[in-house]
């Protein structure tokens, strides 16, 4: 049997036995080796190290602020004006990518319209329909003439093929987007605006025909007078007086100007914009750049959902969030959740603004409290609609605005006196969102307040 050839222990066989060095002293192998592979080791390290302090000095230029609050509460729209201020050419771009969202904003409000009138032209004489609502007001019995009876069946006719398109109009603007409670709207997510590029119907070209977005445009062109009509007429001014059609709080603004967003050349207006309805799904990132001082901070927006079932969804981004904005609609005390209508809306800001205010993860967060739709609250006040019929521990307090928002401003102040974790300053503000130049003017001292305080939390200079 022949004898067993050794092998050599950790060395590859093909390696050289020694490398001559610079002296032409021979060097072992391993020695080369490792003397290269420690500069590429050394030169991969500075490398890291250099990206990771650029990474660094990148996340403490980075200023992430969250827009919390209730469904409706006015987030989107404060997004919006943060838009108009620090990046208008890009909302400029999104304009076209609007005009759908706005026709379904027009076509929501006539099938509101029309729903209501047979839901109260189907009422027992002298049985009080307002009963359907916790908010319902009069024991007023609607009753059209005969007459008004007949005009407004001709304009039902007339309007149901745009009607009929509300449920399909909603779904190609959601993505296909739907829910098993029957809730209705246009529910978006981030890059919506990609999804209706993608669909030639939806977009807002002149003689733009494709997709339901086109039909809808079609039809509401043809449709503008009936709509103008329908509008006008007594019956639906009637309901409205008596509080028993509730639109959409843009929907007046809409309506007022169909005959403009009719025409087939339209493109939506900022004013147009700002008051468009859209709910949003999950959370929505919106980065501005913002210049103070000679440096440039990265100012990040995260638009949130505020329906109950997508709260959860806030939760991720707390823990390193820089400030919240905590937006609450003093003039929703008429109003009750839609997923709960037992629940006053109100209420439900304080009870949410007691989490945000008690929560840990937020306790390095600056907060930032808006008291939003002034402009509806003083509306609905001098249409004599009273406080106290809501809110019973308002009392006998005068129904005037200034006392109206004292009494909630100070309720809040309360909830973050008692609860607030990290005993931190409120920042306060009444707002109006609508209010293009009042909104900036906020948007700017707010902006800058949340960097400077960042400036001296991360010791950036």
């Amino acid at each position: 049997m022949p004898a067993a050839v050794p092998i050599a222990q950790g060395r590859s066989s093909s390696a050289p036995a020694s490398i001559e060095g610079d002296s032409g002293v021979l060097l072992p192998a391993n020695r080369f080796y490792d003397e290269e592979s420690q500069r590429i080791s050394n030169l991969i390290d500075e490398e890291l190290r250099a990206k990771s302090q650029k990474q660094r000095e990148a996340r403490r230029k980075q200023v992430k602020v969250m827009l919390l609050g209730q469904a409706e509460s006015g987030k989107s729209t404060l997004q919006k004006q943060f838009q108009i201020y620090y990046a208008s050419q890009s909302l400029d771009r999104e304009r076209p990518f609007w005009k759908p969202v706005v026709h379904f904003n027009i076509i929501r409000a006539v099938k509101t319209m029309l729903e209501e009138i047979d839901y109260e032209l189907s009422q027992p004489e002298g049985e009080d329909s307002g009963s359907k609502q916790p908010s319902a007001a009069s024991e007023h019995v609607f009753r059209p003439s005969a007459n008004e009876l007949e005009t407004l069946s001709v304009l039902r006719t007339r309007l149901l093929p745009l009607v009929a398109l509300h449920d399909s109009l909603a779904s190609e603007l959601s993505g296909g987007v739907s829910f098993s409670r029957g809730l209705t709207g246009v529910f978006v997510r981030a890059g919506w605006q990609g999804l209706l590029q993608s669909n030639p119907g939806s977009r807002a070209g002149k003689g733009s025909v494709v997709g339901v977005a086109g039909l809808a445009a079609k039809a509401l062109d043809s449709s503008r007078e009936d709509i103008q009509a329908l509008w006008a007429h007594s019956s639906v001014k009637e309901l409205i007086q008596e509080r028993k059609l509730k639109l959409e709080e843009s929907a007046p603004f809409f309506l007022d100007n169909v005959a403009r967003i009719a025409e087939p050349d339209y493109l939506p207006n900022l004013d147009d914009v700002l008051n468009v309805r859209l709910q949003t799904l999950g959370v929505i990132e919106h980065s501005f750049p913002i210049n103070l001082g000679g440096t440039m901070y990265d100012w990040r927006l995260y638009d949130v959902g505020g329906a109950r079932g997508q709260r959860h969804a806030w939760i991720p981004y707390f823990e390193d969030a820089t400030a919240i904005i905590f937006l609450a609609p003093i003039s929703a005390f008429d109003q009750y959740l839609e997923e709960d209508p037992r629940t006053n809306r109100i209420d439900d800001s304080l009870q949410l603004f007691t989490t945000i205010c008690s929560n840990k993860l937020l306790k390095k967060a600056h907060l930032v409290l808006m008291l939003n739709k002034t402009d509806l609250l003083k509306a609905k006040l001098k249409a004599g609609i009273r406080v106290q019929k809501y809110i019973t521990s308002y009392g006998s307090r005068p129904n005037k605005y200034d006392d109206v928002a004292s009494y909630f401003r100070a309720h809040f102040m309360q909830v973050h006196k008692k609860k607030d974790v990290s005993n931190r300053s409120l920042y306060l503000h009444f707002t109006s969102m609508l209010d293009i130049k009042a909104t900036q003017n906020i948007i700017v001292n707010v902006g800058e307040a949340i960097i400077r305080q960042h400036i001296a939390q991360t010791g950036l200079t």
